[in-house]
């Protein structure tokens, strides 16, 4: 049975938010805030220690993105430093801060207009979390013993949302491993990802993709294209052009990005 808090600066997204929350019965408890700082101020009051009565402790933020002053994101930040923070589902009216929502550890990321079974859904993985977390604390009393296990500051509650990227298709939210991904190509303010099952259009920019998934070895041989290095079958140079082939497709790599894309692939090989 989990404890809420919804946060909105817009008082009838709120109120449906917390109509709907307040619907379920797997939530016994659901509270609003209005912007960032009042709900600091009741996270704070919630997760202290003396909190253990009836409605004290909270398990789950839903979270705007867009409000005035602090942000959501601004919000999930300081709660990431809490030793045992709650968990956050983000619940916005905006697609494009998806990859930077699980960046930080967020359980869920719901669209707006909040529709009952997608939040449904959210509540589900919220439990699923909660539940896990409780079955592995130590037994009441044991040396360490507490409410969730500790985190360490800057960690969150999700540790696979980390390698994974949410799409949104039909309003129901996959996630893509990211290893799975062959390559991106980039289609304005988008960017379409690639499978061997097919290709997902997300609204993340391919330069954003390509500086938080260096990690993940993928490079930028085109202003077009991000390639997982791994994936790549075949480096062609033809009449001064270069191409790589990736499964069946053949992709160009521009002439400012064909000497690291050689030298990154020759110490892959070599690896």
């Amino acid at each position: 049975m989990l404890r809420a808090l919804a946060v909105d600066d817009e008082r009838p997204a709120l109120e449906e938010l917390l109509y709907l929350l307040r619907s379920d019965h797997r939530i016994t408890s659901a509270e609003g805030a209005t912007d960032a700082a009042g709900a600091l101020r009741r996270i704070t009051a919630a997760l202290d220690p003396g909190a253990d009565g009836e409605g004290g402790g909270l398990d789950v933020v839903f979270l705007d993105i867009h409000m005035a002053g602090l942000t959501g994101l601004d919000v999930a930040r300081v709660l990431a430093r809490f030793a045992r923070p709650p968990l956050i589902v983000f619940v916005t009216a905006h697609e494009g801060f998806a990859v930077r929502a699980f960046d930080l550890k967020a359980v869920d990321y719901v669209l707006k207009p909040v529709r009952r079974e997608r939040l449904a859904e959210a509540v589900r993985r919220v439990c699923d979390q909660v539940r896990a977390a409780r079955d592995s604390r130590p037994p009441e009393g044991a040396p360490g013993s507490a409410p969730y296990p500790a985190a360490p500051a800057g960690s969150g509650p999700v540790q696979s949302s980390a390698a994974q990227i949410p799409v949104e298709l039909g309003g129901v939210t996959r996630f893509i491993p990211i290893d799975s991904i062959a390559y991106v190509e980039a289609q304005g303010d988008y960017a379409r990802l690639h499978t061997a099952d097919g290709s997902h259009l997300v609204r993340v920019p391919l330069s954003a993709l390509e500086e938080r998934w260096a990690v993940h070895g993928f490079v930028r041989i085109h202003r077009s294209h991000l390639v997982a290095l791994a994936r790549i079958d075949e480096l062609r140079l033809d009449a001064g052009a270069t191409t790589v082939r990736v499964g069946t497709a053949e992709l160009a790599v521009s002439r400012r990005h064909a000497r690291q894309l050689r030298d990154l692939l020759m110490r892959h090989a070599g690896g």
